[in-house]
């Protein structure tokens, strides 16, 4: 069962699972997820806030994928859906006896960095925001239960309404495109996330190491990098510009958006994804480089 499976990543994971031949349910709670190009799918109407909804979802499921999350809103939605909503689902898991439950989590629970090739073992939490404090809370129910958490950093793709037009806002607000801004970032499409995600739901038990995994392309990207791969898929390609961070923050002053960006290019946010490779036992099959043509087709100027 994947929840979230209208979601930017939970659509992915329902195509990718369905390619791999497995069985699908889909749970959605407003939209209706995709119907996935092969494989058999049904779905399911469910609200994470409403436990009564979740009786007997999980019944016959064998691995849960859950790629549901309320990201933004209210502290009381997020607690409602990220918290208390996982809480429950994973309760109704363990009743219906499901044997896996992979959690797609976010290296946002550890608050802004630096972080240089980080492993999770040797991070503490720190989030910064309710949307990361209660997917906190979330990633505590599933591995309270031997649980799988993966957690990625930035996410870009079709679909991608976050990550990407977040810095496309950042270069309006600068009017220009940094060539300086050498610090490291992990960065992951989410085709290649969904498929993670999908074979550490399948991978044999004594084959996986740990709970808790970085999910990222091996080498990070520096933040100008970023920056200009985003220009280049506008329509009037901000000029470049050597543009310090502190100018760049008078620059973006009260604009709420393109400072949140510009706050987390300013540090390194590079994990270490070694031991999902490893465990999983193969190499990213593509990579940022690879993926920048694809840009312009996954986000239409």
């Amino acid at each position: 069962m994947i929840t979230g499976a209208a979601g930017f990543v939970g659509s992915q994971v329902a195509r990718e699972a369905a390619r791999r031949g497995a069985e699908l349910t889909l749970m959605s709670h407003r939209r209706s997820p995709p119907r996935p190009d092969e494989g058999a799918a049904r779905t399911v109407r469910a609200d994470l806030t409403d436990p009564d909804s979740l009786h007997g979802l999980c019944d016959g499921v064998d691995v849960l994928l859950h790629c549901a999350s309320q990201i933004g809103g209210t502290p009381e939605a997020n607690q409602s859906v990220n918290a208390r909503g996982t809480a429950a689902l994973v309760a109704e898991a363990r009743r219906a006896g499901v044997s896996r439950i992979v959690y797609l989590g976010t290296a946002a629970v550890y608050g802004r960095g630096a972080y240089r090739c980080a492993r999770p073992e040797d991070l503490v939490r720190d989030p910064r925001s309710p949307t990361s404090r209660t997917r906190g809370e979330a990633e505590d129910a599933v591995l309270a239960v031997g649980g799988i958490v993966v957690r990625p950093h930035l996410v870009y793709g079709r679909g991608d309404d976050w990550v990407v037009p977040g810095l496309a806002r950042l270069l309006r607000a600068l009017s220009c495109t940094p060539t300086a801004w050498q610090t490291e970032h992990s960065v992951i499409a989410v085709s290649e996330l969904a498929a993670l995600i999908v074979e550490l739901g399948l991978a044999p038990y004594d084959s996986l190491s740990t709970c808790v995994y970085h999910a990222a392309y091996p080498d990070p990207v520096t933040a100008s990098a970023l920056l200009q791969t985003v220009a280049a898929g506008v329509e009037q390609p901000p000029p470049p510009r050597d543009l310090g961070i502190v100018q760049a923050r008078d620059l973006v002053a009260g604009q709420t958006g393109a400072a949140h960006a510009l706050d987390m290019l300013a540090t390194d946010h590079w994990f270490d994804s070694t031991t999902i490779w490893a465990d999983l036992g193969r190499a990213p099959v593509l990579s940022w480089d690879a993926d920048r043509p694809r840009m312009k087709a996954w986000y239409p100027a």
